[in-house]
């Protein structure tokens, strides 16, 4: 069975009992539009009375964390531009609905054919999808916009003020090794990402 991800945004359909059947669908849309879509898509739902087969609308992201003008940031990136999400009891008057909603192209998996309905997603392509999304799970990516090879000032620590070379990257430590020249001598040291800044 599909795993159920709350979406917060939706805090008045929780009162709504979640309908037994309901999975999920890949919808395509307009590039740059995936939010003016889903928010156009739930002012519909509302005003046509659909909460009870139309879950949720979800524009997939993640939480990539970064340093921009030596300070740390977390932002919120679309992990899948020009799509959206639906969670759905699948009929005939919903995937009308979703197909005459402005900005979208049409449902993911319908094999070509206007006339057949679209098969739903995978419940490990849900799990993959929402693997970032469900809060609390799992911390924030990190985007370290550094380069093997390139010159950086270490900002902080032991050695602060020493210029060094980017030899090794870890993303998923937040850990950068660095080669500094230590009385004559280069010598590998592992940094935090924010402790160094490129030059």
């Amino acid at each position: 069975m599909t795993e159920q991800i709350p979406d917060p945004s939706l805090v008045a359909a929780e009162s709504i009992p979640r309908p037994a059947g309901a999975v999920w669908f890949a919808v395509r849309v307009q590039s740059n539009k995936e939010e003016s879509v889903k928010r156009n898509m739930d002012r519909r739902i509302e005003l046509r009375g659909l909460q009870r087969k139309i879950v949720q609308v979800v524009v997939p992201t993640e939480k990539i964390a970064e340093i921009k003008n030596g300070k740390r940031r977390t932002r919120q990136v679309k992990t899948y531009p020009g799509y959206v999400l639906v969670e759905m009891l699948m009929d005939d008057e919903t995937w009308a609905f979703v197909r005459e909603t402005g900005g979208v192209g049409d449902f993911v998996g319908g094999g070509g054919n206007i006339h057949q309905k679209p098969f739903p997603l995978r419940p490990e392509e849900v799990n993959k999808i929402f693997g970032l999304e469900v809060p609390g799970q799992e911390p924030a990516k990190i985007k370290i916009n550094l380069s093997t090879g390139d010159k950086v000032k270490i900002r902080e620590g032991p050695f602060e003020n020493f210029d060094g070379v980017v030899e090794e990257i870890n993303e998923q430590k937040g850990t950068v090794r660095v080669t500094v020249t230590i009385f004559g001598r280069a010598t590998p040291v592992e940094l935090k990402y924010w402790e160094i800044e490129a030059i």
